[in-house]
């Protein structure tokens, strides 16, 4: 029996071994129409009953892709085993197409533990008594602390952002110009800093120009002084060099990829002209990257903005930002209506931040050009010269914290000394942690795998539903990209307010912390394995179901080899990620599943030096895990797939 309005071009007796029944294809002839074309599968097992199905309506216009995506259908129809009713063999087949169910997991996970979160924050807020109540934003708006506090982090994070791209333009232009020995490894080595947990950063500069920093003692040693010449600590200028630190190698990356892409051109016809110097910048240089400018300005901006960490170790409650105040006011002072209504700010702003973001980044695509000037090696005096300084500058500015930091860790009065070291295993009650060092780094290892194999499970899917759904490809892209416009510090005031009561009553069990470290690296998961899943041929799919091929013989001979290494790429980001995290898991950690950023800090306000120098000795093993974590990727990472 044929469908209606078909006609039969083929029919295929196909021998099923296992229970020597018959299968009929029929491959039903295009219909023109003037929308659809119709594909029909039959499979008259049992007696000729007729199962037939729509299984996708395609557009008159693709008989090419008709044929293809057909082929597939029916090679998918021979593998159904036809003693199965009509409405099994569909439904199987819908479902081997789709997957909705499995693509739940990460909707689900995403709705319970960020999107209720958020919305709990959004309740507390606006109804703390049960009934509309608007006091705490009254309270917002009626005082000038709160109101300045909003001002200084917009302030500190425009001066992070006019400093961070001050530096980073010049370094920009010479990467993207000049070709030279050590190129590939100075800009590895660039990235790093990023990849850095913020209480290690914070701890870094400390090392380095504290009162009893590293630079500090040698002006000491040097001029014969009795007081530190460098008095930066709990000031506006060691939170923005810090922040210059955090956030050069992202306006460096994004600054000269685009250089390096719309070429030199332009400026060489300039100078033909006889534009040179400062004339050359103004009216061609800048003028030419302004789009990436912008956009790197942008994406700075947004992390200096929701800067947590560096802004609470170097600068303390006195240079508070939105962040900082929502930690006090919910964890110090316990007033969660007004924590509550700083997030909801904290939230608005970055999602106004984010959509000027995501507009200039559709900019900065469409100004990409084509064709890309190859470097070349410097050649005058003054072009060495370029080199030299941006060499150096990148040396002195990323590379002399993490050495003053690894220096105060193994150097006891000028000779080396792992005391600090062996000292992490003990166990103090006159400490604050009431938990071993030693503990505190099982643990985080403990959350990190855990957070890996759940941000992998759940990126890989979100990615496949992203790449299979290109109608909604934005809208499920955008949706799972929102854990990281929202800031940890709020995703953990979420998790200590709404999950718990029953049913989710996770707030005193460990399993919280994990299942917050996974959600601030679903993100990272997704931007990994997406392009190289968009990069995948889709004849390659097609020619394996035309051979016969079952989905897990092709995702396991196709799929799993050329998505192998940038999976390998988001669990390393994964791991490094969870292992740093601090803000969430400082809200939400107990006092028996501290993890190592949190007992770094907390041994920096525990009063002595020998805790001072356990916090220094963590931060170096921490800081050797992610660097470690780097490598892998740099090594691994495919050039020009993925997005970090």
């Amino acid at each position: 029996m044929l469908p209606p309005g078909g006609v039969c071009r083929r029919a295929t007796r196909v021998r099923q071994p296992s229970r020597r029944a018959t299968a009929y294809r029929f491959h039903a002839q295009r219909r023109v129409s003037s929308r659809y074309a119709t594909e029909y599968v039959c499979l008259p097992g049992g007696g000729g009953h007729r199962i037939a199905s729509r299984v996708r309506g395609i557009r008159a216009g693709s008989s090419a892709a008709s044929l293809r995506r057909a082929r597939g259908y029916r090679s998918q129809a021979r593998s159904l085993d036809p003693s199965l009713g009509g409405g099994d063999a569909a439904v199987r087949l819908l479902l081997s197409r789709s997957g909705y169910a499995l693509y739940l997991l990460p909707l689900l996970f995403l709705g319970i533990f960020f999107l209720y979160p958020l919305l709990t924050i959004f309740d507390i807020s606006l109804r703390p008594g049960g009934a509309l109540d608007l006091s705490a934003f009254g309270r917002l708006v009626s005082s000038n602390y709160y109101i300045e506090t909003l001002l200084f982090t917009s302030y500190q994070a425009a001066l992070s952002t006019g400093l961070t791209l001050l530096l980073a333009t010049p370094c920009a232009y010479v990467f993207a110009r000049y070709r030279f020995v050590g190129k590939s490894l100075l800009l590895s080595l660039a990235t790093l800093p990023f990849v850095l947990p913020t209480v290690v950063v914070a701890l870094a500069f400390a090392a380095l120009i504290g009162k009893n920093g590293l630079l500090n003692d040698l002006l000491r040693a040097l001029f014969s002084l009795d007081y530190a010449p460098i008095q930066l600590e709990r000031s506006l200028g060691i939170i923005l060099i810090a922040h210059v630190f955090y956030n050069f190698a992202i306006a460096l990356r994004i600054m000269a990829g685009y250089w390096a892409s719309v070429g030199f051109t332009t400026e060489e016809a300039a100078r033909c002209l006889g534009a040179s110097g400062w004339s050359l910048w103004r009216d061609i240089r800048l003028p030419l990257i302004r789009p990436a400018l912008l956009s790197a300005g942008m994406l700075v901006f947004i992390f200096c903005f929701t800067s947590f960490g560096v802004v609470l170790i170097l600068g303390g409650i006195r240079f508070a930002t939105l962040e900082v105040q929502i930690y006090y006011q919910a964890v110090n002072i316990f007033n969660l209506p007004l924590a509550a209504a700083l997030s909801i700010v904290q939230i608005l702003s970055m999602l106004a931040l984010m959509l000027v973001y995501t507009r200039q980044q559709r900019n900065l695509q469409l100004r990409l050009a084509s064709s890309a000037t190859i470097a070349r090696s410097p050649r005058s005096a003054a072009e060495k010269v370029a080199v030299g300084c941006c060499v150096a500058l990148i040396s002195l500015l990323l590379l002399s914290p993490l050495v003053a930091l690894l220096a105060r860790a193994v150097l006891v009065e000028g000779r080396i000394d792992l005391s600090n070291f062996a000292a992490l295993a003990e166990k103090s009650r006159a400490s604050l942690l009431f938990i071993a060092p030693l503990e505190a780094i099982v643990n985080s290892l403990r959350f990190a795998s855990l957070a890996m194999l759940a941000a992998l499970l759940l990126g890989i899917i979100a990615a496949s539903l992203i790449n299979r759904h290109g109608g909604l490809a934005r809208w499920w892209d955008a949706l799972f990209m929102l854990p990281l416009a929202t800031s940890a510090v709020t995703l953990g005031f979420g998790f200590i307010v709404a999950l718990d009561e029953p049913p989710l009553n996770l707030r005193a069990s460990w399993l919280i912390i994990p299942i917050s470290h996974t959600l601030v690296a679903l993100p990272f998961v997704i931007r990994c394995v997406l392009p190289a899943m968009r990069a995948i041929p889709p004849s390659l799919g097609e020619a394996a179901q035309l051979l016969g091929a079952k989905p897990h013989q092709k995702l396991l001979t196709i799929d799993a080899p050329l998505l192998g290494r940038s999976i390998a790429v988001g669990a390393i980001f994964a791991f490094t990620v969870s292992m740093g995290e601090f803000g969430a898991s400082l809200f939400v950690a107990q006092r028996e599943s501290v993890t190592m950023p949190v007992v770094i800090y907390r041994l920096l306000g525990d009063p002595g030096f020998a805790s001072y120098r356990g916090a220094l000795a963590m931060s170096v093993l921490l800081m050797l895990v992610c660097a470690g974590g780097f490598i892998f990727i740099e090594r691994l990472r495919v050039a020009g797939l993925g997005e970090f």
